[in-house]
């Protein structure tokens, strides 16, 4: 088997084999998706060897009626998009970066996106989880149902650890219905403390939108929901702004894309902590995954 061969999982099988044997060796590992974001593993150890997940893709299962889905990590963010459109549902990650990058990714990193205050963030969506740990261990955490919360939550603490801890290859989220009406509007939002507070007022109050952004020189409000409140949020948008003008929902994909790399602040100093490395040693007691990442020296 070639080099290139060995390091595409498609199994969680082959994962915990390929951990095992990298922990056997001392050796480390740099864990990828589909590295549609190249730019963030410049932390991890430059001899760490490639653990593909790329191959490890698919959805296990779907409850629309639970509003629950579970795939594997290598699952792109826009094949759980098709598999809930048609039932009128969506997992709202919408993370920055596009729907090219996958599920795994998305959570490892705790990858937000423009919805996540309204629609829940990778950590307020994930109900459950499996990966392998820095031993070859398969360790499952939650459970595919949103009422599975018993015992100490892993599950939320591999979301946002960057496969420090574990390499995860099943994600199983909670999922939403779709507004019946989903809308953009394009404002003019002086640069006034007026229009600010504005701005701020229709954040809080009831009529709040899904999303505000500011791109390109405008200002983006997404608003959702059932006809009359939409209705009435819009009103309020084009009585309250200037130049208000409909939008196509591709202008969220411009927007989303202007930054391709992660939303979250990856310091060594936020993740080294003496607790931190505690857990680190509990997990990954040789410090094979993504090594460097928790500011580990690895020379």
């Amino acid at each position: 088997m070639s080099a290139q061969q060995s390091a595409l999982a498609q199994t969680t099988a082959q994962v915990a084999q390929r951990v095992r044997d990298a922990h056997d060796r001392h050796a480390r590992i740099r864990v990828a998706g589909r590295s549609t974001w190249p730019g963030r593993s410049s932390a991890v150890a430059p001899d760490a060897e490639l653990l593909d997940l790329s191959g490890l893709c698919g959805i296990v299962e779907y409850v629309p009626g639970d509003l629950t889905l579970t795939a594997r990590a290598g699952t792109t963010i826009a094949e759980v998009e098709a598999a809930t459109l048609t039932h009128g549902q969506w997992c709202p990650l919408l993370p920055w970066g596009g729907d090219d990058g996958t599920l795994g990714a998305t959570f490892a990193t705790a990858t937000h996106g423009p919805c996540s205050a309204s629609l829940g963030t990778p950590r307020d969506l994930a109900i459950g989880m499996e990966f392998v740990d820095g031993s070859g261990a398969v360790i499952r955490a939650g459970g595919r149902v949103v009422k599975n919360v018993a015992g100490f939550d892993l599950t939320r603490l591999m979301v946002g650890a960057w496969g420090t801890l574990g390499v995860i290859t099943e994600v199983s989220v909670r999922l939403r219905a779709r507004p019946a009406v989903d809308e953009t509007w394009s404002v003019i939002v002086d640069d006034t403390d007026a229009a600010r507070a504005r701005l701020v007022e229709l954040c809080r109050g009831p009529l709040s939108p899904m999303t505000v952004e500011s791109f390109e020189g405008r200002t983006y409000v997404r608003l959702g929901g059932n006809a009359a409140l939409v209705a009435a949020a819009r009103a309020e948008v084009k009585n309250g702004f200037g130049g208000a003008e409909p939008c196509e929902p591709a202008v969220w994909t411009k927007i989303r894309q202007r930054d391709p790399r992660p939303r979250a602040n990856l310091t060594a100093s936020a993740i080294a902590g003496p607790l931190a490395q505690r857990v680190k040693k509990q997990f990954d007691p040789r410090h094979i995954l993504n090594p460097g990442i928790m500011g580990e020296e690895y020379a």
